[in-house]
């Protein structure tokens, strides 16, 4: 997603009450560090259930409970219903070996739930919970905004990211800036607090 209106506002970004959920969940050092959007069209069929991490912490012990330390807020840039092709989700799959997660919503052990958001809902998930697309049978695009928070400690270059204007940069607050993880455009750097987990 780009960093320009009226793809992005600073609000997205900095509500206290999303902050204040993420920083009980995980700690007061989290960062903003992923931004994107999905956009299923008319037509857009179910997805296969799947998790949205590839590489665990511990490469060595992939399936080792850990506090979380990275989730999601998502947001409709619309209200979704079910015309509109929500996200379903299996609940508390997030805790279990992925492996098992899947094979418990394939069986049908574990229902997929769907959640349908109004205009200021939102929804807030850790990325190992079995979850899906689904069609969308309207006219009109679904946009589902997303940003990941992390604990500051953690990095993860799997996916692109867009840079902000320098412009847009300077006007946020040196703590809004500390939320960011997204380097200034045109070559020009400002770093965030040093990284460091203890």
């Amino acid at each position: 997603m780009p960093f320009d209106p009226p793809c992005f506002a600073p609000d997205f970004f900095f509500d206290p009450a999303i902050l204040a959920i993420m920083r009980a969940a995980m700690d007061d050092r989290i960062v903003a560090d992923q931004w994107g959007c999905d956009v299923p069209l008319a037509g857009s069929q179910y997805q296969e259930p799947h998790v949205d991490y590839q590489r665990p912490l511990f490469a060595e012990m992939p399936d080792f409970a850990l506090p979380p330390y990275m989730l999601v807020a998502s947001f409709g840039l619309i209200e979704i219903t079910t015309a509109h092709g929500p996200m379903e989700i299996a609940p508390g799959t997030h805790r279990m070996s992925r492996a098992v997660a899947l094979e418990s919503v394939n069986a049908g052990e574990i229902p997929l739930k769907p959640i349908p958001l109004e205009i200021g809902d939102v929804l807030i998930r850790h990325p190992w919970a079995v979850h899906r697309g689904t069609p969308k049978t309207t006219d009109s695009p679904r946009p589902l905004a997303t940003i990941r928070y992390v604990r500051r400690w953690y990095a993860d270059n799997s996916r692109d990211v867009n840079s902000i204007p320098v412009s847009l940069w300077r006007m946020f607050t040196p703590e809004q800036q500390s939320i960011l993880r997204f380097a200034p455009a045109n070559g020009w750097r400002a770093l965030a607090p040093p990284c460091d987990i203890f």
